[in-house]
Order: C-alpha cells, then structure tokens, then sequence
C-alpha cells in the first residue's frame, strides 16, 4: 500500500509532529483516574510514545501555553475564553510538562503572550516536510494543507481521525484557509467568541461560498453593523505562524534520560518502559 493510500508519510520523508501540549494534556487529565498522582503527565506520555511509534518523525515539538500571561486575544477580547476553571492538580502538571517533555529531547515551545496554537503555525511554516498537527483543538483546521495533516483525537486519546483538506471541506463546507473567517462568522463557544448574528455554521460556509473571504462579504456590505467587531474575531481565530520557536532539526530521542525523569515522579511503569527502549 502506497504512502497516499495509507495517509501516512513515506519513511523516507522528513516528518515533523508537532503536538498541542494543553490540548492534549487536558484529555489525559480527564480520562485517567484522578488516584494517579501524575495522571495528565503520564496519560499525555502515552499518548506522545504512541504517536512517535506510530509515525517515527524525524522531529517532535511541543507547544504549550502560558496560563500566567494574557495573550493579545484576551486582550482585544475580555471575554475570551472566560470562564475556565482548572483543578489545582492539572495546572501543577501543565507546568512540570514542558520540563519533562523536554527531557526526550523533543523541542518545547511556551512563550508569554503566546497560545500553543501559535507554535503548531509557526512549526507548520517552517518545516521544509510534511507535518502531522495533534490537537483536539478544530482550530487547527486552518493549517491543513497537502503538506499538513491534523491528528485529532475522536475518543479520549486512544483513537485519532486523520484530517487533510477534504476532511475540512466535508466538516465545515470551507476551505482550510477559510476557516478563521468561518468561526469569526459562526463564533466559537469554547473560546467564548460570539460571531455574527443570527448565523451559523450553514450561513457561515454559504457566506464564504459566495465571496471567498469574511474581507469580501465586508465591502460588499454584508454585517456593516459589525464589521469591526468580525474583523476582529478573525484576528482572535487565526493562528500565529511568528511565534518563537527552539531549533527544528533532527532528533534522536533520549530514552534514558526521560526514564530518569520519569522515575523521579515515581511513574515506576513508564520509567522501565522508557528504559527498555535505551
């Protein structure tokens, strides 16, 4: 079976994985037992192994977000994202990951002002090859392209839909690279961006259809009303492809050294299977 058959990467291609560490570190978090002390770090671990196995990249980052720091969006929008709460044990862990993560010799990116998002764009524009992108996060639609393929996780994190831009055009009706413009028509609840009124996805994706671009719809006098606020949705919904990023290059995964780490959390069963890959 060929490469296209299969969906996946030749061996010989030069593959980057560039994955949304909170993303992902949230869906370990709720699907392991709480009764496990680290179980975002070690369910978001497993997932990681999985994934090298699976794809064998040439190369791995990690984008996180700074929970410390407002981003531009909450700036430009208060509302943003409003409203979330996060357990004690899970925010000890998403500031432990980058560190361990790191101890692989997979890059880390976390930077103020910055979501992991920004750094899955800026990994997808630098990469020379293709790219794997996985998150949970449909906002990673946007970068879809023939080079970049989403990894979404459809049940915890056990199984995971490959999505190219056909994908994107059967879920949304869009094009990959309309999709800010789509969730600045249709809004985003998640991240508490209202959109325009009275329109939802159908209308959103028919809008597009008809003038190509949110930018378009606007001088043609479609939404005058709330032309400025819909700019700035689309703003919020696109992807920073400037954010700083560590080195890209090809790496070789430090297995000793992740078990080590991982031992040092008492993770006993993940540090003896890191070992067994030395």
């Amino acid at each position: 079976m060929t490469a296209a058959a299969t969906g996946k990467p030749a061996a010989s291609e030069k593959l980057l994985l560039a994955v949304d560490g909170d993303s992902l570190a949230h869906r370990a978090y709720h699907a392991l037992p709480k009764s496990i002390r680290w179980n975002a770090i070690l369910g978001f671990t497993n997932f990681l192994l999985r994934l090298w196995d699976a794809e064998r990249p040439a190369a791995v980052l990690v984008g996180w977000d700074s929970l410390e720091e407002p981003t531009y969006r909450h700036e430009a929008l208060p509302a943003y994202q409003s409203g979330r709460e996060f357990e004690d044990s899970i925010v000890e862990q998403l500031e432990r990951l980058p560190a361990f993560v790191s101890t692989f010799g997979f890059a880390c990116a976390k930077a103020a002002g910055y979501e992991a998002d920004d750094f899955l764009a800026a990994a997808a524009r630098r990469w020379k090859g293709p790219v794997l992108v996985a998150t949970s996060d449909r906002d990673a639609f946007q970068l879809v392209s023939d080079r970049v393929t989403v990894l979404q996780p459809v049940r915890g994190v056990s199984e995971l839909a490959r999505v190219g831009p056909a994908e994107v055009r059967e879920r949304y009706g869009v094009e990959p690279e309309q999709v800010p413009d789509f969730i600045a028509l249709r809004g985003d609840s998640s991240d508490r961006i209202p959109g325009a009124r009275g329109v939802g996805p159908k209308s959103a994706a028919d809008v597009l259809r008809q003038y190509g671009s949110l930018e378009a719809a606007l001088r043609a006098g479609r939404f005058s009303a709330q032309a400025d606020e819909l700019r700035l949705y689309r703003r919020i919904a696109q992807m920073d492809a400037k954010a700083p990023l560590p080195r890209l290059a090809a790496q070789r995964p430090r297995w000793a050294e992740a078990a080590a780490a991982a031992g040092e959390l008492e993770l006993n069963a993940l540090a003896k299977r890191l070992a067994e890959r030395v």
